[in-house]
């Protein structure tokens, strides 16, 4: 019991009187980026060309999105501005491509924050990693079934996995802090990414909250007043949601899917 409780101060899951809504909509102003301590120009990530030529990222909304394709680095700076922020990462997972690139990890040590006005605690998110998280939480419940009222009253175990995101969603983001989610739509359903979006909404609006999210979602992207910075361009830039490839992908599409598939 007393490690769970240590483990949920860490991650900022537990409630303080200072959690509730206050008039700060964005926690972190900036991030910059070193390349003079970069460790090495041969692998990933610093083997990129945007990681040579980006030099600062700028949050002017309380939720902005990383967009880009595949391998563009937008998870790898993501894990790196989390790191630097002191915000603990579930362990237990290695992801594969660290064993290739090794240096990959070690991006957090060549960027710098820029808080708004003082560091403040949060949490990140991977789907990854979520399953792990879900089914510890549910033996710490054996332990202490009161544990269960932090999560929204039920078993993450017991509800499908969109359905345990949103529950873990809906609670967390009440905390005061600064979220970093990586790729949250890749378990819930259109319908769920939809009550994603006006949970995003909902939160930034409230004035305690800030977002940096990396996806491939349309949906989640149209979030209003949301900045989104493409890790497509070089180096990377602002880009408005309609000339986002996510968005234009999609819109094609939807018109006319046949012409996306292959013809016989």
């Amino acid at each position: 019991m007393i490690e769970a409780l240590f483990l949920l101060k860490e991650l900022g899951m537990v409630l303080t009187k200072t959690d509730t809504p206050g008039d700060i909509l964005m926690h972190l102003k900036k991030v910059n980026l070193h390349t003079d301590k970069y460790p090495t120009r041969k692998h990933y990530p610093f083997n990129l060309d945007l990681f040579s030529t980006t030099r600062s990222l700028s949050f002017n909304s309380a939720v902005t999105f990383f967009v880009g394709e595949n391998g563009s680095g937008k998870s790898t700076l993501l894990d790196a501005i989390t790191r630097k922020c002191g915000i603990m990462m579930w362990q237990g997972i290695q992801r594969p491509r660290f064993k290739a690139s090794p240096y990959e990890k070690d991006l957090y040590q060549a960027i710098d924050v820029v808080w708004q006005d003082k560091r403040v605690p949060g949490s990140y998110f991977g789907s990854h990693i979520f399953q792990n998280f879900a089914q510890l939480w549910d033996e710490w419940l054996t332990m202490d079934p009161g544990l269960i009222e932090y999560l929204g009253g039920k078993s993450l175990m017991s509800q499908s996995h969109g359905q345990s995101l949103m529950a873990f969603f809906t609670s967390r983001f009440k905390i005061k802090g600064i979220y970093f989610l990586d790729e949250p739509e890749t378990a819930l359903s259109p319908k769920s990414q939809v009550e994603l979006l006006n949970l995003l909404q909902d939160m930034a609006r409230s004035g305690h909250a800030q977002f940096i999210i990396a996806s491939h979602s349309p949906i989640l992207l149209a979030c209003p007043g949301a900045g989104i910075l493409s890790f497509d361009e070089n180096p990377v830039r602002p880009i408005e949601y309609e000339d986002t490839k996510h968005y234009k992908i999609y819109k094609e599409f939807m018109a006319d899917h046949t012409k996306f598939l292959h013809q016989n």
